[in-house]
């Protein structure tokens, strides 16, 4: 193993690195930036976590005995009381979560719309811009609803794009730097969304409760080809959906401001 003792790492950049088991001791983490990282079993101890800004999913998250996800939930749920709709149970709570998601969304295309076109090319503290977070959610329709529900092996659009810490995988489109219009990544969300209307319109409590037919073993994308329960596919997109919208509306109110 690597011993990377009295080192000087400052700016080392370390991409797909594998550090499960690695210890840290005495070192210097300041303006550290993580990103699509899994963090999962980390144990720290006489650290001192100041101004520290963290965003992802919190699951059995302790600090100092007392563990901060559901108050974190709790929080989230206060301030926006339609949160909790995004985890039904039913095809009725599916649907009205749906419906939700829909006018929430055409609320944020129009404060979009408000903006220079070039803006919405615009990254935010290395984020995606909003019409690279409206072409991932095509992306994410196509795997979990065209994908493995539905069984199209390859549903993808050339401006799909995928998660960026995804390898590269065959068939699968991830141009990032193409410039599409407004207009022209609209009529793809809208052709895609249309067809979750359709599933939701057609979900009854057995279907949901089913698990879905496998696309062929030799289909490479994501999500791969097993498989899943049809409740897990669609939580997933309520998921993406709701955080995605919740991350364009932080970055627009930013781009706002260079107005």
């Amino acid at each position: 193993m690597a011993d990377f003792k009295d080192a000087d790492l400052r700016g080392a950049r370390f991409d797909r690195a594998e550090l499960n088991g690695a210890e840290f001791r005495a070192c210097d983490l300041n303006d550290a930036t993580f990103r699509g990282s899994s963090l999962h079993r980390v144990t720290m101890r006489g650290v001192e976590l100041c101004d520290v800004d963290i965003a992802g999913e919190l699951l059995r998250v302790t600090i100092n005995g007392v563990d901060i996800a559901p108050l974190v939930e709790a929080e989230l749920n206060r301030r926006d009381p339609e949160r909790v709709k995004m985890r039904p149970d039913d095809p009725a709570g599916f649907r009205e979560a749906w419906e939700i998601l829909e006018r929430l969304w055409a609320q944020t295309v129009e404060r979009a719309r408000r903006l220079p076109p070039a803006l919405l090319h615009e990254s935010v503290d290395c984020e995606w811009s909003f019409t690279e977070t409206l072409r991932h959610l095509v992306y994410a329709t196509d795997a979990w609803v065209r994908r493995a529900i539905l069984g199209d092996p390859a549903p993808w659009d050339p401006l799909d794009l995928p998660w960026d810490e995804m390898p590269d995988t065959p068939g699968t489109p991830r141009d990032r730097t193409a410039r599409p219009a407004l207009d022209e990544v609209l009529a793809l969300r809208r052709d895609r969304m249309a067809t979750v209307t359709e599933v939701l319109g057609g979900l009854t409590p057995d279907s949901l409760a089913a698990d879905t037919t496998p696309v062929p073993a030799d289909s490479p994308g994501w999500p791969p080809a097993v498989s899943f329960p049809v409740k897990e596919c669609l939580l997933i997109v309520l998921n993406e959906e709701w955080e995605h919208r919740r991350y364009a509306e932080r970055d627009l109110a930013i781009l706002e401001k260079r107005v």
